[in-house]
């Protein structure tokens, strides 16, 4: 427990013996008139005043340069330093009156060491005036313990100042990190728009091109799709004109073969272009398509149609409609054509389908009956030989029998017939028709 104490009252003579060495007791001596003043300074004033001057300057270098570093972060706190300036003017005019008191104060201490000096010189009225001068002491030194009070006073504002400058330094720099984030995002986020209007930009380009692009597509698509929907109607005319050669109706024929419901109707509402790129376009597509689904439809009835001869080489023995009977010689009613050829000549089917009759058929003879579809069918009589089964399907120019002289026959011929719903139709229309169907 020692060694700490001798360690501790080294420190302090060593502060003393600094002190002594630095500030020592002053005299100046001032000379008026033959008269000697002597003003005293002490250590203690001497150390009082260095550090009020080292504070004051330390305070004043600290405040220049806060405002000198912080000129811009402190302009937009301008009202909390206003503040703090009128503070500070207060603190400063309140130093100026202690400056003024200490003053008054050291003018007080050098009358009263003149007047020591003169009590000096007169023991006499030094003794007499002894009291009022310990009297005067003794206000000197409560003014002086109200001076460092006052002192210590201003040091704990100047503290607070200075941690309030402090605060408020810090918070300058929190805002400032704040508004450069701020200023970070807000560049982020122009830059951003600026790209989202680049690429907007650069989209509506790109959709007026494809528009452009579409335009002229349309404008040479046009003319491809017009020549297509004339062939498709020349097409079309060309198979109508055919079917109507054999006596048939298209629209039954079309509707014998798509079986649509019936029933239909409504007012007739013509469809618009919509006002888009390639709106005519798609309207002539959508009258493209309609035209040929209709030609497509029309193909599979020529198809279906007994066009051809069942015979290679024939000759016509007897016509279709009124006659006068062979065997009776009486006038009647002949549901097909006589088509005279050689004794088992092959008979072929005109047109793909399936055999509905094979097979012994009374006055008929040996016969055969085919259902082409679409309502159409044809029958064959007077066969020598029948050479398919029935529910046998069959091709076009499939040969079904042998050209004979069965049942109610007076020669080798075939008896060839052709229906629609169930209704006889002339076989020769069909056959000339055929004729304009091979030739192209």
């Amino acid at each position: 427990m020692s060694r700490p104490t001798k360690e501790k009252e080294t420190w302090r003579e060593k502060i003393a013996r600094l002190s002594n060495y630095l500030f020592p007791e002053r005299e100046l001596i001032l000379r008026t008139d033959g008269r000697l003043t002597y003003v005293r300074f002490t250590q203690r004033l001497q150390l009082s005043a260095v550090f009020v001057l080292f504070a004051f300057l330390g305070w004043t270098a600290f405040g220049s340069f806060s405002y000198v570093l912080h000129d811009k972060i402190v302009e937009a706190k301008d009202h909390q330093i206003a503040g703090a300036r009128l503070a500070y003017r207060s603190l400063l005019s309140e130093v100026s009156e202690y400056q003024k008191k200490f003053n008054s104060i050291t003018d007080d201490l050098e009358e009263n060491h003149s007047l020591m000096l003169g009590l000096v010189e007169q023991n006499a009225s030094l003794q007499q005036s002894l009291k009022s001068v310990e009297t005067q002491l003794k206000t000197t030194e409560k003014e002086r313990a109200s001076v460092i009070s006052t002192r210590e006073r201003l040091k704990a504002d100047l503290s607070k100042i200075e941690n309030e400058m402090r605060s408020l330094a810090g918070r300058n720099f929190s805002l400032k990190g704040n508004l450069n984030s701020v200023e970070s995002n807000l560049e982020t986020v122009i830059s951003e728009r600026n790209k989202a209007l680049m690429e907007g930009t650069q989209m509506r380009r790109d959709l007026l091109l494809l528009e452009n692009r579409l335009i002229e597509l349309q404008a040479s698509e046009r003319d491809v799709v017009q020549q297509l929907g004339e062939r498709a109607s020349s097409f079309i005319s060309s198979m109508e004109k055919i079917i109507s050669l054999t006596g048939l109706n298209v629209g039954h024929l079309i509707d014998a073969e798509t079986g649509l419901p019936k029933g239909q109707g409504g007012p007739f509402i013509e469809a618009n272009p919509d006002g888009l790129p390639a709106d005519m376009l798609k309207v002539n597509l959508t009258t493209l398509d309609s035209q040929l689904s209709h030609s497509g439809a029309l193909q599979d009835i020529l198809a279906r149609l007994p066009l051809a001869a069942p015979l290679d080489s024939f000759y016509i023995t007897s016509g279709y409609g009124k006659r006068q009977d062979p065997l009776n010689k009486k006038w009647a009613s002949h549901y097909g054509v006589d088509l005279g050829g050689p004794f088992k000549s092959p008979v072929f089917s005109p047109a793909a389908g399936k055999v509905v009759k094979a097979g012994w058929n009374g006055r008929y003879g040996k016969f055969v009956e085919i259902n082409h579809g679409a309502g159409i069918s044809t029958r064959y009589g007077h066969l020598h030989k029948v050479l398919v089964k029935k529910g046998q399907k069959i091709d076009f120019r499939t040969k079904i029998g042998l050209l004979g002289n069965t049942g109610r026959s007076t020669g080798a011929h075939l008896h060839y017939e052709i229906l629609f719903k169930n209704k006889s139709q002339n076989p020769l229309k069909f056959i000339k028709a055929g004729r304009h169907v091979f030739k192209e």
